[in-house]
C-alpha cells in the first residue's frame, strides 16, 4: 500500500507514542504491513515475534535492519535448544517403548474399561505435550488429556491419579541433554527455556497472531513489559486454536487498544458476509471492503479451494472430487487421515488400535455404538459414515493418490488449516451444517455457537473473488443468522 489509511496512522502515532498497544486487525486487513509501517517510524531496536517460520521469513524480508524477525521457537534454540541438539536429531521412538522405560508396563482398569499400556504411554507423553504448551511451573492433573470413553469426571481423576507421576518422571527424563527415554522435540526446549525467565534485549516487541498464542510463549511475552514496549497484533474473531491450548490474550491486554478494519482482500459483499459471522461471534469488529474488488457470494462450480470443518469431512470432499477426475491437493497433508483409516481398519478386523483417539474400543461396533448413542461421541459419526459408506481401502487409496498444491486442480483444507491463507474461488463443505440436518431435521432453533461463529468468519473471509457459501448457506434462514444480517 503506497497511502497509510487513518486507522493505520493512528496505530504508528500510538507507537511512536511508546504505548503499549494491542492492535484487531480483520482478516485481509494488512497486519503485516501495517507492523512494518510501525517498525519504519523509529530508529530503536526491535523483535518481532512470528506464529511459525515461514511467516518469520516473509516478514524478515520486509522489515527493517533493525527488527529481528523470528518465532518463539527459535528464539529457545539458540538461548538454550542447540545444547538438545543429539536428542533432537534422534530417531522416532514408540511411545511404548518411552513409556516401558518409564516403568508403564502394566494395564490400568478404570470403570470396567481396561486402560493399556500403550493407551496409558500415550496419555503420559500427551500430557507432557499438554504441560509444554501452558504458563504452568509443574505438571498437574488437569494437563492430562481425557480419553474416549472415560469422560466422567470420576473417572479421569483415576486416570491422571496414575498418569501424573509418570509424566513427570518424562519431564524429569527430557532435562538430559545427551540422551533418554522420551524423544525430545522442539516444544521441550521452548518451555524450559520460558521456566527460566528470560529478558528480550530489545527496546520493542511486535506479536503476530495474538489470537492464537500458547500460554508458554504468552508469559514470555508478557515478562517484557518492564523494559520493552509491547505490541501485538490479531483478529480475537479468529481465536480458533482453544482445543489445543492456544489463549487470546487480546482481549486482557493492558494497553491501549485500536483496529484495522479495511480489508484489502475482498469487496464489499463479502465483507457483509463476514459482518454477519462477526455479530454472531460477538466481536465488536467490523469491517469494510475494498469497493473496486468485485467478490461475489454465488455458486463455484469449480473452486480453488474447498474448506471443511472436519478432517473426516474434508477426506469426503478429497474422495468426491477424485471421483470426478479432479487432481486434489489437501493442506497440511494426509498423515493424520492415513492414521485414522489405519485405526478404523484394525477395529473393522478385530484389533485393538494405538490411536490416542480410539484406544479404548476393542472393535468397530463398540465404535459404532459409541459414536450412535453417546452424546460424548458424536463427533465421531462422520468418520463412522465414511467408513461404512466406502470403507478403509478405498480412503487409503484416495489418500495416496493426492498431488501437491502446485499440481492440484483443487485444494481440499479444513477451516483450521486455512488460517491466513487465501484463494480466488471458495467453496465452503457442507459438513459445515448443524449436525441434526444430516439426520434431515429442520435447522434447530438454538443459538449460534460463538465458536462456531469464529470458525465459520475464518472460512467465509479466505476468499478474494467468489464465494460458494455452500454448508454454511441454512444460516440466511436461522433466526440468529438474519438477526446478525440486519445488526451488520
Amino acid at each position: 500500500m503506497v497511502t497509510a489509511t487513518d486507522e493505520q496512522t493512528a496505530a504508528a502515532d500510538t507507537f511512536r507514542n511508546g504505548d503499549h498497544l494491542s492492535l484487531q486487525a480483520g482478516a485481509g486487513t494488512g497486519k503485516t504491513t501495517t507492523l512494518n509501517l510501525l517498525a519504519r517510524t523509529t530508529s530503536r531496536r526491535g523483535r518481532y515475534l512470528a506464529y511459525n517460520r515461514a511467516i518469520a521469513q516473509s516478514a524478515a524480508a520486509q522489515f527493517p535492519s533493525s527488527v529481528q524477525c523470528r518465532t518463539a521457537h527459535a528464539l529457545a534454540y539458540a538461548a538454550i535448544g542447540h545444547r538438545y541438539r543429539r536428542r533432537l536429531n534422534a530417531p522416532r521412538r514408540p511411545a511404548w517403548k518411552s513409556g516401558q522405560d518409564l516403568g508403564i508396563t502394566k494395564a490400568l482398569r478404570i470403570d470396567e474399561k481396561e486402560v493399556s499400556p500403550m493407551a496409558l504411554s500415550n496419555a503420559t507423553l500427551r500430557t507432557v505435550s499438554r504441560f509444554c504448551h501452558a504458563a504452568d511451573e509443574s505438571i498437574a492433573p488437569h494437563h492430562v488429556p481425557r480419553l474416549r470413553g472415560l469422560e466422567d469426571p470420576g473417572c479421569h481423576t483415576e486416570l491422571a491419579d496414575h498418569i501424573v507421576p509418570f509424566a513427570r518422571k518424562a519431564w524429569a527424563d527430557l532435562q538430559h541433554p545427551d540422551g533418554g527415554a522420551v524423544r525430545f522435540d522442539h516444544d521441550h526446549y521452548l518451555k524450559i527455556w520460558a521456566l527460566t525467565r528470560p529478558r528480550l534485549d530489545t527496546d520493542f516487541l511486535l506479536l503476530d497472531e495474538a489470537q492464537d498464542t500458547n500460554p508458554v510463549v504468552e508469559d514470555v511475552f508478557l515478562a517484557q513489559r518492564g523494559h520493552a514496549q509491547l505490541v501485538m497484533v490479531g483478529d480475537s474473531a479468529q481465536a480458533i486454536y482453544h482445543w489445543r491450548g492456544a489463549k487470546d490474550i487480546m482481549t486482557g491486554f493492558d494497553g491501549t487498544r485500536l483496529a484495522l478494519s479495511q480489508s484489502f482482500r475482498f469487496g464489499p459483499d463479502l465483507a457483509a458476509e463476514a459482518n454477519r459471522w462477526l455479530h454472531l461471534a460477538g466481536a465488536p469488529l467490523r469491517l469494510t471492503g475494498t469497493p473496486d474488488i468485485p467478490t461475489e457470494l454465488g455458486t463455484v462450480t469449480q473452486p480453488d479451494a474447498v474448506l471443511c470443518r472436519t478432517n473426516v469431512g474434508a477426506m469426503a470432499q478429497v474422495m468426491a472430487l477424485m471421483a470426478v477426475g479432479s487432481r486434489v491437493a489437501l493442506a497440511g497433508g494426509g498423515e493424520s487421515l492415513q492414521a485414522l483409516a489405519l485405526a478404523a481398519r484394525d477395529l473393522k478386523e478385530g484389533r485393538r488400535t494405538h490411536h490416542p483417539e480410539l484406544t479404548l474400543f476393542t472393535h468397530w461396533g463398540d465404535l459404532q455404538d459409541y459414536a450412535a448413542y453417546d452424546p460424548a461421541g458424536r463427533d465421531l459419526q462422520p468418520l463412522v459414515n465414511l467408513v461404512d459408506s466406502h470403507g478403509t481401502d478405498a480412503i487409503l487409496d484416495a489418500v495416496a493418490r493426492l498431488v501437491s498444491e502446485p499440481q492440484a486442480q483443487a485444494t481440499v483444507s479444513t477451516a483450521h488449516k486455512a488460517k491466513g491463507r487465501e484463494w480466488s474461488r471458495v467453496l465452503i463443505a457442507d459438513d459445515f451444517a448443524p449436525v441434526d440436518s444430516y439426520e434431515g431435521a429442520p435447522t434447530p432453533p438454538e443459538p449460534i455457537d460463538e465458536a462456531e461463529a469464529r470458525l465459520a468468519y475464518v472460512a467465509v473471509t479466505r476468499a478474494r473473488q467468489c464465494l460458494d457459501l455452500g454448508g454454511l448457506s441454512w444460516v440466511r434462514d436461522h433466526p440468529d443468522g438474519a438477526a446478525a444480517q440486519d445488526a451488520s
